[in-house]
Order: C-alpha cells, then sequence, then structure tokens
C-alpha cells in the first residue's frame, strides 16, 4: 500500500551544524553539503550511502537529552546502526567512534541487549546493535 508521502530526512537540532556533521560523515560516511553555500550554514544536509538522509539544523537553545529520563528533558529520538555481527566488531566500532568524540551512556548486558548506547558529541543518543547476517 502506499504512503501519503516519500521518506525525505531525519533533522537533528544542534549548537553546531558543522561538527556534528563532521562526526556523522565520519561515522556513517556520506557527503556533508549547505544549500547556503557558505562554511558557517545553519542547516547541512549528509547523504549517507545506501541508507536515509540526516540534515543537522542550528538550535542556539539547544539542551541535550538526559538518557534514560523520560520525565524531563527526554530523547526524542535515537539511531541505530549496524556495527556488525561479531563482539569482535562491536568492540572495533567501539573504539572508533570514542575517537570519534562519542561517549558511552550504556554498556552493560550487552551479551543480552546486543547494542550499546552512546551520545553523539551534541548529546544524541545512538547505539551500535550486533546484528545476525544471515
Amino acid at each position: 500500500m502506499p504512503g501519503v508521502a516519500r521518506f525525505r530526512s531525519v533533522v537533528i537540532d544542534c549548537p553546531d551544524p558543522q561538527a556534528l556533521a563532521a562526526f556523522y560523515s565520519q561515522l556513517v560516511g556520506g557527503t556533508v553539503h549547505t544549500d547556503e553555500g557558505d562554511d558557517e550554514a545553519d542547516w547541512l544536509v549528509l547523504d549517507v550511502p545506501g541508507g536515509p538522509r540526516l540534515a543537522f539544523q542550528r538550535a542556539d537553545d539547544y539542551t541535550p537529552p538526559e538518557w534514560p529520563r523520560g520525565d524531563r528533558n527526554a530523547q526524542q529520538f535515537h539511531i541505530d546502526l549496524d556495527a556488525g555481527s561479531t563482539w569482535e566488531e562491536i568492540d572495533a566500532a567501539h573504539e572508533k567512534v570514542l575517537a570519534l568524540g562519542a561517549r558511552p551512556l550504556d554498556l552493560e548486558d550487552r551479551e543480552k541487549k546486543d547494542f550499546q548506547v552512546y551520545a553523539d558529541p551534541a548529546g544524541h543518543p545512538f547505539c551500535l546493535c550486533r546484528i545476525e547476517h544471515a
């Protein structure tokens, strides 16, 4: 059944679109661009190969979510990333995301949950997931 509209982008509010777009381009690949034609753009787009388009929008009064709170300043979304099918691949991805500026939020019980939770440099949660590939 066709939908009402086609999926376009996930837009992420942040205080520094250039920095967050650079983080995600190193994390998932892709090309960052702006239609505004300047390096200080308030809106940047990351075209992700084989994935959805991510856009980064300046929000001057941005406050990061307080993960995992639900009562105050809760997360509004998170991104799940396929980091491989083995824990060795997850461990390698863990080291790389830390080097890019992510910080761990939940690394407990990974064998039971098959994911680990991190915050990007602006504080948005994302997960490195262990996905069985058939």
